[in-house]
């Protein structure tokens, strides 16, 4: 048993009772991105930066934060362009790909074909 407080689970336990009969149950939920965000600090103070950021990018808020500001998330060891160019050649990898997939349903094209789209 640990007593840190430090933990990335949580218990849930309820009871009922009777004067005959009891019942009681309990479960403990781990909380996944408590989790990612624990091992990708403990990547980076080992130095393990890319693997660290790699780690938060299986979030899809993260990957699309990433692909937002420029920076992409690594993809099978490549970084900046090479990773950029990777993650188009297989776009069904990316955290995001079915939101993408919905995204691009609901946004219609500006006239003549000119860039840039109109989304609902």
């Amino acid at each position: 048993m640990s007593y840190s407080q430090d933990l990335c689970t949580s218990g849930i336990s309820g009871a009922v009772q009777t004067q005959i009969f009891g019942f009681s149950g309990g479960k403990a939920i781990i909380d996944q991105n408590c989790e990612r965000l624990k091992l990708s600090k403990y990547l980076y103070d080992m130095g393990m930066k890319v693997a660290s950021v790699a780690l938060l990018c299986q979030d899809k808020r993260v990957f699309s934060a990433m692909e937002m500001a420029g920076t992409p998330c690594p993809y099978m060891g490549e970084i900046g362009k090479k990773a950029t160019a990777a993650w188009e050649e297989n776009k069904e990898d990316k955290p995001n790909f079915v939101a993408e997939v919905e995204k691009g349903k609901s946004c219609k094209r500006k006239a003549n074909g000119k860039a840039g789209a109109v989304c609902k």
